[in-house]
């Protein structure tokens, strides 16, 4: 019978009980030596440090995926063995101490007295708290081999402290969690005392205070840097006797300073962690939203001056209909999101709050279009995989419906369609919340030729990193097999299907439908459900803009809650479900003909708008829209489909339900202000 195959969880579980068994043997024959069998020593002591590294890297990257048969508490026991190769770098750390050469040991000695007491007292501390780690962890014979160690080296660590102590820059806030940590301001510059090989130094602040700090949160603070700051506090006492040329050096040095220190943000301390994959990235187009409405929904429903600022580029009135104008755009389809697989998840420390796709037109340097977003569906028992637009009862809420529409004019020949894979996480142990990119896909819409690929399903790779980033992996290990030279065509077949992927259905519009998005402006993306709710909005900007104003010139306020409200709700998709329930209702009880004449229409929608979601607007009750917060949604819903707030007009009157104090912008429409340039 054929021996049974080893995992790799196992391999490295038995690798590092081979290492614990030559630190064992080295440590007990460390006593008695002469100097040149110190030296001999502390060269094996370096390489069984390198080994532990080494297994310590090989383990962050092993998943439950790679055993080759099913391993009971894999999470767990994944995170003991890490313990293990911890607690086996500060047993190396200990022994490296103690054989450092007996001249530096010396050199050390003269150290500060006053340092080495309050070093002392930290120290002491952290031993404490190894000690209860080591005690639930660890063999009771190691556990005192261990300490007796560090008792009897605790004169040489504070040497050795003072020794290498640097300079250090903070590159984010840090507040202390337990006792006997040092909180620190982003910014702030700390001297490191000690280096501990768990990640924690030992750090003192400019008011002398002492504790411990995470090093994933600083940054080396160089000599050149330290100049150049008395050099600004120097120059900032007599500007007049300084010259341009140190004014600018100054400045350029102190710009490279600021920019090392916002460009690190908590996705750096994460991936530093090993809580996100390396190919996580901060989302791109969930900051391009919070940055205001100029990638928003709301935004692209505006009509666009023309060059003059006195006429529109893309909303025109048909004199025959009395309708908007049919505008052609270069592209104009329609496209359903299937799932995605193959997707790493987030790992642990982090809560997920929501997965979901943004996806924008895009030309490979610059996005052209408004963000949409659609929430994924997710199951535990697949992690990897997302799909979109579940089977429910009633209506499909726009922000879980995977069909949705892309109108763009632009005529780049590079013009395609950006998705980048997204998660809202919240951090367990500081309650941070953040928005991570978990892969990018770029469909190319035009080849080389010019002309327009099949409308058919595309099965697009997912790339980590940021859509300006190439060859970044998501770092799984289906990815590094995937690269790997196959042997055989199934084979090839077999690791194919271990990439990241996202599957995307392209189809060109009905007749109807495409005559309802030729309404729309030229670019815009968004949910398919909401077309013709944006086209009638259209409508009604086109009466209002081209016949009910004075002269074209006239830029006074227009008396409108409709339009100017309506942005408002579209960028809120619950209220827009909710407008949209209501508006199938009435144009059910609609009779044939009246579907047909768009001035029932455009008086009907503004029936049902004015008593449907307008009185949600400014209800103090109503909370403030907050994204992936579950308590807030839960509670929007409650007010949005409570039936006591049925009637619109009993609602505003009410003494039970109160209201944001009246403001002019609640039924004037700004043209200059709304319109795009």
């Amino acid at each position: 019978m054929p021996p049974k195959r080893r995992g790799p969880l196992q391999t490295v579980q038995r690798d590092t009980d081979d290492i614990k068994k030559k630190i064992d043997a080295l440590s007990s024959g460390i006593d008695g030596l002469n100097e040149a069998e110190r030296r001999e020593a502390s060269l094996r002591c370096s390489e069984l440090q390198n080994a532990v590294e080494q297994r310590k890297r090989t383990l962050q990257k092993l998943t439950k995926a790679d055993e080759p048969a099913p391993v009971a508490n894999y999470n767990q026991r994944k995170q003991d063995e890490e313990e293990r190769l911890l607690r086996l770098q500060e047993h190396l750390h200990t022994l490296a101490l103690k054989l450092q050469p007996i001249e530096s040991k010396n050199e050390s000695e003269a150290g500060q007295s006053s340092i080495q007491e309050d070093e002392e007292s930290g120290e002491e501390e952290s031993e404490e708290n190894e000690e209860s780690a080591d005690s639930d962890n660890v063999d009771d014979d190691d556990d005192e081999e261990e300490e007796d160690e560090e008792g009897d080296n605790d004169d040489e660590d504070i040497d050795t402290e003072r020794k290498t102590a640097a300079v250090y820059i903070a590159l984010s806030t840090f507040k202390g969690e337990q006792e006997g940590d040092l909180s620190m301001q982003k910014g702030e510059v700390l001297t490191i005392l000690k280096k501990n090989m768990d990640g924690w130094w030992l750090g003192q602040d400019s008011k002398g205070n002492q504790g411990l700090v995470p090093r994933t949160f600083l940054k080396e603070y160089s000599g050149e840097e330290k100049e150049e700051e008395s050099e600004v506090e120097e120059n900032s006492a007599d500007e007049e006797e300084e010259e341009p040329k140190a004014k600018q050096s100054a400045s350029s040095n102190w710009d490279t300073v600021r920019r090392a220190i916002t460009e690190i943000d908590a996705t750096d301390v994460l991936s530093a962690m090993g809580a996100i994959p390396p190919g996580f990235r901060p989302s791109t187009l969930s900051k391009l939203l919070d940055e205001g409405i100029t990638h928003r929904g709301s935004h692209y429903t505006q009509p666009e001056l023309s060059q003059s600022q006195l006429s529109f580029n893309d909303l025109f009135l048909d004199p025959d209909s009395g309708k908007v104008r049919l505008r052609q755009s270069r592209v104009c389809l329609t496209l359903t999101l299937w799932s995605c697989r193959m997707i790493p998840p987030p790992g642990v420390g982090l809560q997920v709050l929501s997965r979901h796709i943004r996806f924008c037109a895009f030309n490979g340097t610059e996005v052209l279009s408004n963000v949409h977003t659609v929430r994924a569906t997710y199951n535990p028992k697949s992690p990897k995989t997302w799909r979109f637009s579940p089977r429910m009862s009633g209506v499909l809420p726009s922000l879980l419906d995977g069909d949705c529409f892309l109108r763009c004019h632009s005529p780049s020949p590079n013009l395609g369609i950006l998705f980048e894979l997204g998660v809202t996480y919240i951090r367990n142990s500081t309650g941070e919340r953040g928005d991570l990119s978990c892969g990018w896909a770029f469909l190319k819409l035009f080849d080389k030729n010019g002309t327009p690929i099949p409308l058919r399903t595309q099965e697009l790779t997912v790339h980590g990193g940021t859509p300006y980033e190439r060859d970044v992996e998501m770092d799984t290990t289906s990815t590094k097999r995937a690269s790997a030279t196959p042997t055989g065509v199934l084979q090839q077949m077999l690791m194919a299907r271990k990439l990241p992927k996202l599957l995307v259905k392209l189809k060109s519009p009905s007749t109807r439908i495409r005559t309802l998005l030729n309404l729309l402006p030229d670019t815009i993306v968004g949910s398919l459900s909401c077309v013709p709710l944006l086209a009638l909005y259209r409508q009604l900007l086109a009466d209002t803009l081209l016949l009910n104003r004075v002269t074209m010139q006239n830029a006074d306020l227009l008396c409108s809650s409709v339009l100017a409200t309506f942005p408002q709700v579209l960028d809120q998709p619950d209220l827009m479900d909710a407008l949209r329930l209501a508006w199938m209702k009435a144009e059910s009880m609609l009779k044939r003909h009246e579907k047909n004449d768009i001035a029932v229409l455009k008086r009907e929608f503004e029936n049902v708008y004015m008593s449907s979601v307008y009185p949600l607007l400014f209800m103090t009750e109503m909370p403030r829209p907050q994204w992936a917060d579950e308590g807030v949604e839960t509670q929007r819903a409650r007010v949005i489909y409570n039936p006591a707030l049925q009637n619109p007009m009993a609602t505003m009157l009410s003494s039970e339900h109160t209201h944001q104090a009246f403001d002019i912008t609640q039924v004037t429409y700004d043209l200059i202000s709304s319109a795009r340039h």
